[in-house]
């Protein structure tokens, strides 16, 4: 092979980084490579990206594979010893030229791979400019990076390190760039967003962040965030929900479960009530409102009474996009020192929550029949309506916004029929 390719995992801030992280690679001159920029937060993640390193050696014998991101930061030495990898990265070495510029000869011991320091003494995520987002229609901004939190399960803290933002004035600026090369819609990323602007001075928060984008850069057509944490929203994010319209009516929140006891021994900061409140409330504001969630099924200590009221709380607050993980013992957590339940039972759990979540997802499609929606054409023959929901849209040209009624669905997606603007 020639050039770098780039093969990511996880979250959206893992997509844009993947952006920096090859500008940065062939800035520092780097040539027939793969970079694995790699997730962390479940057990099945680390093994994805195992098994693609080694796909990958094969499919490229002569190549660099360059292994970084959480995974790589989390569990530096079992990536350094595999024979496939050339070199390991930290998550903050993989945002710098000079990283890419001395990586070790090939074939070198597993201590000469590693470039991982301490996550923790990172104190400031410097702005990362990026004009285009590979293969996507809508473009991401990194405004927050780690997370000062403990949640029991989590392992991210320690693959990212502790919270730090961007700083305001360098967010503008890169959604400028991004909306002056022709992305109609912008993503708001980072692993604790709604913490954004705590460590700045005079603390701006995440809802200011996004209203003054929008009030300053009027060529922004759509603005999302990415996970939010719903106990963090600020005054400012719900003036948005209410009052603007380019401000997409969608959030995905990390509710993670539905009972207050499992809630407590996750070290979450939410309540069932909590949870539902500001739902609610969000919908009040914005008739129409659309909800994902992370939830975790089979959390230890669970019982069939607690899984209840996950299941319960997800068909309360109507998630349409619910996103199910097994729980997943990450070694170095609280929860993986909790009793555990057997994996066959936790298995079983995710499988039932995943059935409450698709029929919630067939609820949601029925609703949206009749509709109008403006869409954003995807490079998959696809399309997202403002409230995050897929529609087919072949033949269309990607990045378009196109107003359609929606005429039906196949359970999966949308279907449409374009009408006039003016409709």
């Amino acid at each position: 092979m020639s050039g770098i390719e780039v093969i990511t995992f996880g979250c959206r801030l893992n997509t844009y980084e993947s952006e920096v992280m090859k500008a940065q690679a062939e800035k520092a001159g780097l040539n027939n490579a793969v970079l694995v920029n790699t997730c962390a937060v479940t057990g099945e993640a680390v093994r994805q990206a195992r098994q693609a390193i080694r796909r990958a050696r094969r499919d490229n014998p002569h190549a660099r594979i360059i292994v970084t991101g959480c995974a790589a930061q989390t569990e530096k030495q079992t990536f350094a010893a595999m024979p496939e990898v050339d070199a390991v990265l930290g998550n903050e070495e993989k945002l710098s030229s000079a990283s890419y510029r001395s990586l070790p000869d090939f074939g070198v011991s597993a201590e000469e791979k590693l470039r991982v320091n301490d996550i923790m003494s990172v104190k400031a995520t410097a702005p990362q400019m990026v004009r285009h987002i590979d293969g996507h229609v809508r473009a991401f901004i990194q405004v927050q990076n780690g997370c000062d939190h403990r949640c029991t399960f989590c392992i991210i803290p320690y693959g990212r390190g502790n919270s730090r933002s961007v700083p305001m004035g360098a967010v503008v600026d890169q959604a400028r760039k991004l909306a002056d090369s022709g992305y109609r819609e912008i993503v708001l990323t980072g692993v604790d967003a709604t913490s954004y602007g705590g460590d700045l001075p005079g603390a701006p928060t995440l809802g200011l962040l996004a209203k003054t984008l929008l009030k300053q850069l009027p060529d922004i057509r759509r603005l999302r965030l990415s996970s939010i944490d719903s106990i963090e929203a600020d005054a400012h994010l719900m003036d948005l929900i209410a009052e603007e319209p380019r401000f997409m009516p969608h959030l995905h929140l990390s509710l993670q479960h539905g009972d207050d006891m499992i809630l407590k021994r996750m070290k979450r900061r939410h309540s069932r009530a909590d949870a539902l409140r500001f739902i609610e409330d969000a919908r009040r504001l914005r008739p129409g409102m659309s909800f994902g969630a992370d939830m975790i099924a089979g959390f230890p200590t669970e019982t069939e009474e607690m899984f209840g009221n996950a299941v319960r709380l997800s068909e309360e607050a109507g998630i349409a996009h619910l996103h199910v993980f097994p729980y997943s013992p990450r070694p170095g957590t609280p929860a993986a020192r909790m009793p555990q339940l057997d994996r066959t039972l936790v298995k079983e759990r995710a499988a039932r929550l995943r059935a409450t979540g698709h029929k919630l997802h067939q609820s949601h499609l029925d609703g949206m029949v009749g509709t109008r929606q403006w869409l954003l054409v995807e490079n998959n023959g696809l399309a997202h309506t403002e409230n995050f929901t897929l529609v087919a849209a072949a033949g269309l040209r990607p990045g378009e916004l196109v107003p359609a009624t929606i005429t039906g669905h196949n359970g999966k997606h949308l279907d449409m029929q374009l009408t006039a603007a003016a409709a």
